[in-house]
């Protein structure tokens, strides 16, 4: 059973710093791309950060410079160091497995985690 352990969040002035974890269980971790997203208030989740079997990373665009994913494929673990937080990064983050099918990208994983919350503000 796919199990996905989020943690790591907490309250931060705006210029301060989290790392996040994610700890996955009962998926073959190492073969599969990972993700983070989060999810403001009123909003959308939105995929910010994704990490492929081989390393290769992609951000968008609002958090490019200041997150970096990475992972841990011995303790089935993914990361993501937040670093200069400001206050629109308020939100619930999530981690799944993102994948392009056709012309969007769908998660592999239909049932998320609780979430770690992370709130910025001074």
């Amino acid at each position: 059973q796919v199990q996905l352990v989020e943690s790591g969040g907490g309250l931060v002035q705006p210029g301060g710093s989290l790392r996040l974890s994610c700890a996955a269980s009962g998926i073959l971790f190492s073969d599969i791309i990972m993700g983070w997203y989060r999810q403001a208030p009123g909003k959308q989740r939105e995929l910010v950060a994704s990490i492929a079997a081989g390393g290769a990373t992609k951000y968008v665009d609002s958090v490019k410079g200041r997150f970096t994913i990475s992972r841990d494929n011995a303790n089935d673990t993914v990361t993501l160091q937040m670093n200069n937080l400001k206050p629109r990064d308020t939100a619930v983050y999530y981690c799944n497995s993102p994948f392009p099918h056709g012309s969007t990208t769908r998660t592999l994983f239909v049932s998320w985690g609780q979430g770690t919350q992370v709130t910025v503000s001074s």
